[in-house]
């Protein structure tokens, strides 16, 4: 007698809402070069642990309070001009999507997915359009410049669950910071973290997170812990 197929899986998650630089296109490295170069010039050197610690997941206005703190606020208004012109110039020359990931977004087991991002609403229209990945995403796109507070606060994935009419406890958040998973925490939700950028695992690991290396890992671990 053939065996009766297996019924698809029930997930416990609803939402999946993934970061956008360093997740879902491969921009942080971009990004760490511009850094480097800026601190440099500006007379803030910095190493790539350092950029990393300090800026990598955090908001635009986060990172300017940094700077300014340290170098004064007329060189903190110069370093963001800077730093956008630069990296939309090799956004526009080098930029791709994080490998694997369009595979992994084609094999969600998730009925929903959504992007929170720290970037503003303009560079994701840069990032995402030139990859080719924001029609996957239109309509559920959220910025950091929509709440009062950025990561590692959870009010950025308050905030996109509660526009897509997700409990925070059916939400799986996909980031590739430590100041995104402490987010997700915060907001009470898992947090899957991706280690396959820049930011060590171990910075990424904690409570209710998942750490992986390879974002096709992505829906059999969204699946094995629904």
């Amino acid at each position: 007698m053939a065996t009766p197929p297996v019924p698809p899986l029930d997930p416990s998650f609803d939402l999946v809402i993934f970061d956008c630089d360093g997740v879902l296109v491969d921009s942080e490295p971009l990004a760490l070069k511009v850094c480097l170069e800026l601190g440099a010039e500006l007379g803030w050197p910095l190493t790539e642990d350092e950029v990393v610690d300090r800026f990598l997941g955090r908001s635009e206005r986060a990172v300017a309070r940094q700077i300014a703190e340290r170098l004064g606020e007329e060189l903190a208004v110069r370093w963001g001009e800077e730093y956008r012109a630069r990296l939309a110039r090799v956004i526009d020359a080098e930029l791709a999507e994080v490998a694997g990931v369009s595979e992994a977004l084609d094999a969600l087991p998730i009925p929903l997915s959504c992007i929170a991002s720290s970037g503003s609403h303009d560079k994701m229209r840069r990032t995402l359009g030139r990859t080719g990945l924001r029609a996957r995403f239109e309509g559920r796109i959220f910025s950091a410049s929509e709440v009062e507070r950025g990561k590692p606060e959870p009010d950025l994935f308050l905030h996109a669950a509660r526009r897509m009419g997700v409990p925070p406890a059916r939400c799986a958040v996909v980031e590739d910071s430590q100041y995104g998973v402490r987010a997700a925490r915060a907001a009470g939700m898992r947090a899957f973290g991706y280690a396959g950028g820049l930011t060590p695992a171990d910075w990424l690991a904690g409570p209710r997170t998942t750490v992986f290396h390879d974002m096709r890992e992505l829906p059999a671990l969204l699946g094995a812990h629904a």
